[in-house]
Formats: C-alpha cells, structure tokens, sequence
C-alpha cells in the first residue's frame, strides 16, 4: 500500500506540474526532458545515443591452448568451473540455486556430473555462504561460492575484509583461507534497477589480504577464473552479466591461465591513454575508434583487469607525462578507484605536473544509471538519496 500511495502521489504532483502549462522543478532539480519536456519528441529520443549502448570485440582466436570452442560467457565460467571439479577432488561448489544451474546457468549441469556434495545449494544468506567458504578453505579444500548477484555481496563484507583477508596475517601464516574465490555477477544490464546493477568492486579495492578481478570477455573470464581458483590467496571474481550472453568467441576447451595483477594493452596509443575493466572495456575501444576517426587523437586501451593488486607498472609505463589519462568505470561519483589510480600514476611517471588524469563517472547515487534517455535525469536521481539545504531526502 505505501508503494501505491507514494506512486499516486507522484502522478498527482506531475499532473498539477502540468496544468501549470510548464513542469516544476522538484527539489531544485529538472526532470528528464525525454520525460517530461513538452517539446521532446520520439524522433529526438530516438537520435540520442544509449550509454549502454556498446558493441562487443572478441579476442583473436587463441592458438596456444589447444582446441577452441564458441563459448559465451557464462558457458566459458561452467568450463572453467567443470575443469577444476575434475582436477582437484577437494573442489565444491555451492551458493544460491547452483544445484539446478543458477539463475544465470553457469553451474548448469554440474551438479548431474560431480554429485550432490560437490555442488549443492545454501540458504539465502550471504554472510553464511562467505564464512562457510572460509570454513572450508581453512581445511585446506577448495571453495568456491557464488553470491547471486554482486549487489547481495554487502551482509557478507565484514566475513570477507574482517576474517578472510585478514586470516592468513592474523596466524602469522601458521594457517589461512587462500583457495576460497567468490564469483558473482556484477554491473548494469539496463534493467536490473536498484538491487540488480551495482558495481561494488571499488569497497573491496582497499582491503589487503584480497583479490579483485573482473573480465571483459569470455576467453578472459575462463583463464582468470581458473587463475583466481588455483591462487593462494582469497579471490572475489566479478561476472560482468551484460555479457554473459551478449559476449561470445572462441574459447579453448583444456584448462589455461591468465595470469593475476597484470594489465593487458590491447590498443596502442600516443595522446591519451584509457584504463578500464569489464564491460567498459568495450565502450573504450569505441570511444577510440571515435577519437581517432573524428579528433585525430591516437588513445592506447588497457585493460587493467585485475582490480586488486593492479598491475602499476603497465599502467604507468605506458601512461605518458605529456598525454592524458581517462579512467572510465561504472562506478559513482565519489566511490572509485580513481584515487588510487591518480597517485600511483602521478607518484610512478618522471613529471607530476605535466600528467592529466580525468575519470568518466556516474552521477553520485546509489544505481549509476546505464541509458542516457532514462525516465528521470541522473541528477534528480541523486537528488532523491541525498538531501541538500539541511532538508529531507525525497523519497517517491
């Protein structure tokens, strides 16, 4: 009934907006003109650019590892959790509906194929499924849970930054919990809204005693996985869902490894360079291709794909002191890595005044909104978590 309530009162404040003959500013901030605005029409809404919108670059076909097979995202993490339930007996997995294939299907099958023991479900609470991971691991097995989505991560943070990062340093390493990796699904789709779209890496980007990776393809997403399974240290894996179906290429069959903490150029470049994970990966490649094609400006891509620890060397290797530095993430406003990014850069390349750092952001509210022709403009978004002049948020 309160979600009723607060809808018909939101249609009755438009309405009375619009007998007016204008639309009002709520709380001091515009609404989205393809929302709102009298003279928006289709034809303008069709012609304005989605931010979401990106088209995805496969890896050239990899020769080294053997016999490849087309394999999407989500198809690449079963092979990858398939081949190490089949390497190490000690291996299980477990974590919300991944018994019957998970709701994005990458434990599908597995369960038929390594028994109910080693893949099995828990009860919803992630807290529980992150403290038993670490149980498990300290055993010396190995664990690999799932959280279902990235944004059910928080009521297991203080079992991961308190007592899984912290475990091996704790015991003077007499003892710790180094084969646990977390997966889950991480970043926007477009529909996901608030609890189904976040991007919590930067939380975890400063915590010792972790790893932070998120691929951007699906050849990535099985060689670092596997990396993160067989590493010593706990691992949080971030699945990039847009791309679980949206992503395919050539992916080989057999076990390989990409190694953690090293960064991968995958674009030369001389005037500026763009540093970014996952999906925005892809987006930077475009914004690339525009620069070059319209500006004349030659961007070098890095991938940094390994959150924590990054690889410093690449980045300000190859991060000029005379070129600017763009870091765009899905992440908000003030939550990110840039700062680290920014010092480390700054403190590592030969002129500190002369490097240029920007970073592409969202606005500061709790979902970064993925498409620039949403209903309500990001800074009315913001305007309704975080109140300003002393008063109330408002809530609709």
């Amino acid at each position: 009934m309160a979600v009723v309530a607060a809808a018909a009162g939101w249609l009755l404040r438009l309405r009375a907006a619009g007998a007016e003959g204008h639309w009002r500013r709520f709380r001091g901030v515009r609404l989205a003109r393809g929302f709102l605005h009298p003279s928006a029409t289709v034809e303008d809404a069709a012609q304005r650019r989605q931010v979401a919108h990106f088209t995805f670059q496969p890896d050239p076909e990899p020769r080294e590892y053997g016999q490849t097979q087309k394999m999407n995202l989500f198809q690449s993490v079963t092979s990858a959790l398939d081949n190490s339930l089949a390497k190490d007996p000690t291996a299980v997995i477990f974590g919300e509906d991944v018994a019957f294939g998970g709701v994005f299907r990458c434990t599908v099958g597995l369960r038929d194929k390594y028994g109910k023991d080693r893949v099995f479900n828990t009860p919803l609470c992630e807290q529980g499924i992150v403290g038993f991971g670490i149980g498990i691991a300290v055993t010396g097995a190995t664990a690999i849970a799932e959280i279902q989505f990235a944004d059910y991560i928080f009521p297991a943070f203080d079992q991961i930054v308190n007592e899984a990062a912290k475990y091996r340093y704790r015991s003077g390493d007499l003892f710790n919990c180094g084969s646990l990796t977390i997966r889950s699904p991480w970043g926007c789709v477009g529909h996901g809204a608030l609890y189904h779209s976040q991007s919590p890496e930067a939380f975890f980007a400063h915590c010792p005693g972790i790893k932070v990776v998120i691929p951007r393809s699906p050849f990535q997403a099985k060689g670092l996985l596997l990396s993160c399974i067989e590493d010593k240290n706990p691992c949080i894996f971030f699945e990039p869902k847009i791309l679980y179906r949206a992503a395919a290429e050539q992916v080989p069959i057999e076990p390989y490894n990409i190694p953690l903490s090293q960064a991968e150029v995958i674009q030369e470049g001389s005037d500026v360079t763009l540093v970014a994970w996952g999906t925005q990966v892809h987006v930077i490649r475009e914004v690339a291709s525009m620069a070059k094609e319209k500006l004349g400006v030659s961007c070098e891509v890095i991938d940094l794909r390994t959150i924590i620890p990054w690889d410093v060397d690449t980045v300000c290797k190859n991060a000029d002191p005379f070129s600017l530095g763009l870091y765009p993430t899905g992440k908000d406003e003030r939550g990110d890595k840039r700062s680290l990014l920014n010092e480390k850069v700054m403190h590592q390349t030969s002129d500190l005044l002369a490097s240029l750092f920007c970073f592409v952001l969202g606005c500061f509210h709790p979902v970064v909104t993925v498409k620039a022709s949403f209903l309500i403009a990001l800074d009315l978004l913001e305007t309704f978590f975080i109140a300003d002049d002393g008063t109330s948020p408002v809530f609709f």
